[in-house]
């Protein structure tokens, strides 16, 4: 099992600290993974085997256990003595009330507790408000490229440049599973289908009560072959008119808010440079992994720019920013990233080929005058340069940058 210490560095800061550890992401990101490393990462503080309770609810072992009350008595009866006890729960969105037992293994016991869901709904229920500012929560994404780079290391798969690494990485996508062998990209599609399968049909349709499966797989559908592009819920309900299919505007909303929920898909809100103000209209969506898009409408290259500004967007994701399309007049900023009261503003574009392309990307960046970095990132081979103090870099060494 590769370290992914990212990850476990910001989660092993918070360990005997007096708050329920939440790891939420997409199914098969690498959060049952993570949860390992921490029991591992417990051992080694010296902490006794017998002291850690770990339970999986996706397991039949635990199928006796689904309820709030059952669980509770089940944790009861596995603690026998007074010192710390160190409670993992995997997926424990199945279990039935789930934050009533969470909340008195708080009160009741002396225990440290770690939980994990595929949901960013887990939160966010009127039950949630039980553990509400008693919770630190870390999202997980799939792989990075720097993280891909060492799983392929790992398991002696040589990919011979970074150039090429990247490619592969860009076509292949970042779930876990696909980097622990060499599979082709038939076979790794197949295998990220089954794990949207999953996400889709747990995660969405029967968590949100959905009834109308195929109207949900037309708006996937659609968002999907619109990646990178901005558009509303209105543009989908007038889609779908012209296609002489009727859909409530209400439901395209609860349609994208239950993708949202299960990270299959993130919305990413455009921000007003000039006003200093987040529009509610035209936001952009992106996917909790490339490879979706691969496993459900095949590669395409057209795509090529939207995927790209995918790539890009995870990553600051990953790394803690605050991520929003800027406005800025008639044009657009495809990323201003914030953290804390740092900023950085970043165009995304395949090639950079002719002088109007070059304009077209470089000119929206010399219009903002602040002192912030401002990036062109391409998949441009050679051409690196600045242009007052505008860094064109290449896709491949921005993602493996250690600051921005």
């Amino acid at each position: 099992m590769e370290t992914r210490n990212t990850y476990l560095h910001k989660i092993t800061e918070f360990i005997d600290k007096p708050f329920i550890k939440v790891i939420t992401g997409i199914r098969r990101c690498g959060k049952s993974s993570i949860l390992h490393m921490l029991k591992k990462t417990i051992l080694e503080k010296g902490i006794e085997q017998e002291q850690i309770i770990y339970l999986n609810f996706e397991s039949f072992e635990n199928s006796d256990i689904m309820e709030a009350k059952l669980l509770y008595q089940n944790i009861k009866n596995k603690i026998t003595n007074q010192k710390k006890y160190y409670l993992l729960l995997d997926e424990i969105q199945e279990v039935k009330e789930w934050e009533k037992a969470v909340n008195s293994f708080l009160v009741d016991f002396n225990i440290d507790v770690y939980i994990t869901g595929s949901n960013s709904h887990l939160l966010s229920s009127e039950l949630a408000t039980l553990i509400a500012g008693r919770y630190v929560e870390f999202q997980i994404q799939t792989l990075s490229f720097q993280e891909y780079l060492q799983f392929h290391k790992a398991y002696n798969i040589d990919d011979q440049t970074i150039q090429n690494s990247f490619i592969n990485y860009l076509r292949m996508g970042g779930f876990p599973i696909i980097h622990t062998g060499k599979y082709t990209s038939e076979t790794a599609y197949k295998i990220v289908y089954d794990i949207y399968s999953s996400a889709v049909l747990r995660d969405t349709i029967q968590r949100h009560q959905i009834r109308d499966v195929e109207l949900l797989e037309r708006v996937i559908k659609y968002v999907f072959d619109n990646i990178g592009n901005s558009f509303s819920a209105k543009n989908i309900a007038d889609y779908f008119k012209s296609q002489q299919r009727k859909i409530d505007l209400n439901t395209v909303y609860n349609y994208l808010n239950a993708l949202e929920s299960a990270f299959i898909i993130y919305r990413i809100p455009r921000y007003d440079i000039k006003g200093k103000e987040i529009l509610k209209t035209q936001e952009k969506y992106f996917v909790g992994d490339p490879s979706l898009i691969y496993a459900v409408m095949g590669y395409k290259d057209r795509l090529i720019g939207g995927i790209l500004e995918n790539i890009i967007m995870l990553e600051l994701k990953r790394r803690d920013y605050k991520v929003y399309i800027g406005k800025l007049g008639t044009k657009e900023i495809d990323f201003i990233a914030e953290k804390g009261n740092s900023k950085v503003y970043i165009q995304v574009a395949y090639l950079l080929p002719e002088q109007s392309t070059i304009d077209r990307e470089f000119n929206p960046l010399l219009e903002i005058k602040d002192n912030f970095p401002k990036y062109v990132v391409t998949m441009d081979p050679l051409w690196m340069d600045n242009i007052e103090g505008i860094q064109h870099v290449n896709i491949a060494d921005f993602l493996l940058m250690e600051k921005y």
